[in-house]
C-alpha cells in the first residue's frame, strides 16, 4: 500500500478523529483542520482555521494526495445555520481541493440526504451532495447511518433511558446503524483505494436494520437493563418534547423539531444496493458487543 497524506476536515470530532487514528496506525501523514489548538501528534499538522476561512483550507489541501470532508452540522438552531456548515462548508473544502488539483474527493454525508424535504438537515446534505458531484473532482460519497460508539454525545440520552428500563420512541419505523470505528475504516478504505465515483450506505450488517424498540432493548442490555418498555409516541408529543429540550438546553439540545422530522420516517435502514463490496470493505464490530463498549465508555466517563 502507498503512503498517502490525507487533508481532513473534522479531524477533531467523533469520527474525525478515529479516522486520524487510523490513518496514523497504516503509514499515512495527516493534515487535519482545526479551531482550537490541539497537543502536538507524531503524523499529523494542525491547520488551524475552519470551513469559512479559505487560506486555511488551501493550506491544509496542499500537497495532499486526498481530501476527506469530514465536518458537517448535525443540529443548527435555524436554516443559516445548516446552510453554512454543510453547503458553503462543502462548496468551500470542494473549491480549496480543485484550486491545489488534488483529484480525489472523500465526502461524508448522510442517509438524511435520501429524504430532503423532511428536514433541514437532509436538505442541507443532499445540496452538499450535489455540490460533490457537481465539482469535476474524482469523489466517493458515503451516507451513514445513525452512527455510534466510545466517546459519542448524541446517543448519550438514548442510552441513559434505555437504563432506566424504559424507551420514548418515535411512531414506529426501522434504522441501520453504524460503530464509529467500522465507519472510520470505510473511509480510510475508500481514500487508498479509490472505488471510483460511488454513493455507499454502509451499516453494521443487520438485515433489514433495527426497530427502534429492538435498537433501545440492545441498549438497554448493553447498560445492563434486561428489558427495556417500549413507548411509542406520537409526533406531536416529540414536537413538543423537542420544544422543551430546546428550551432547556439551547443549542445543545439533542432533541429538535428538526431532528423530529427524520426521526418519525419509517425507513432508515440502508439500501442493500449501496453497500460496499465485501472486497472494499465488511463491518467489523459486532452491534452488541460495540453498543457495550459505548456504555462501558459513558460509565467510565461519569455519563450513564
Amino acid at each position: 500500500m502507498t503512503q498517502k497524506i490525507l487533508a481532513i476536515t473534522g479531524g477533531t470530532g467523533f469520527v474525525g478523529s478515529r479516522l486520524i487514528d487510523l490513518a496514523l496506525a497504516a503509514g499515512h501523514t495527516v493534515r487535519a483542520l482545526t479551531r482550537r489548538p490541539q497537543p502536538e501528534r507524531s503524523g499529523v499538522t494542525w491547520i488551524p482555521g475552519a470551513l469559512d476561512t479559505p487560506d486555511a483550507l488551501d493550506t491544509l489541501v496542499a500537497g495532499s494526495d486526498v481530501v476527506l470532508h469530514v465536518a458537517g452540522v448535525v443540529n443548527a438552531p435555524d436554516r443559516a445555520g445548516f446552510v453554512a456548515g454543510n453547503i458553503a462548508g462543502t462548496q468551500a473544502v470542494v473549491d480549496a481541493a480543485m484550486r491545489a488539483r488534488v483529484r480525489r474527493f472523500v465526502h461524508v454525508s448522510s442517509l438524511a440526504a435520501r429524504e430532503p424535504d423532511l428536514s433541514i438537515y437532509g436538505w442541507s446534505k443532499r445540496e452538499a451532495e450535489s455540490v460533490v458531484a457537481a465539482s469535476t473532482l474524482d469523489w466517493t460519497m458515503i451516507r451513514p447511518p445513525a452512527i455510534y460508539g466510545p466517546g459519542d454525545m448524541e446517543m448519550r440520552d438514548l442510552f441513559r433511558m434505555a437504563s432506566k428500563g424504559i424507551a420514548l420512541l418515535p411512531p414506529g419505523g426501522r434504522l441501520s446503524v453504524i460503530e464509529v470505528g467500522d465507519i472510520a475504516t470505510l473511509l480510510l478504505a475508500v481514500a487508498e483505494t479509490d472505488p471510483g465515483k460511488l454513493i455507499l450506505e454502509p451499516d453494521d450488517g443487520r438485515p433489514n436494520g433495527w426497530s427502534h424498540a429492538e435498537l433501545l432493548g440492545a441498549m438497554g442490555i448493553a447498560a445492563g437493563r434486561k428489558r427495556v418498555v417500549p413507548i411509542a409516541l406520537p409526533r406531536f408529543v416529540l414536537d413538543l418534547i423537542a420544544r422543551g429540550d430546546t428550551m432547556l438546553r439551547g443549542k445543545a439540545a439533542k432533541l429538535t423539531h428538526d431532528r423530529v422530522g427524520y426521526m418519525c420516517h419509517s425507513d432508515w435502514t440502508i439500501d442493500p444496493a449501496k453497500r460496499p463490496s465485501s472486497d472494499l470493505w465488511t463491518p467489523q464490530v459486532p452491534t452488541a458487543q460495540g453498543l457495550a463498549n459505548t456504555a462501558a465508555w459513558y460509565r467510565a466517563n461519569g455519563l450513564l
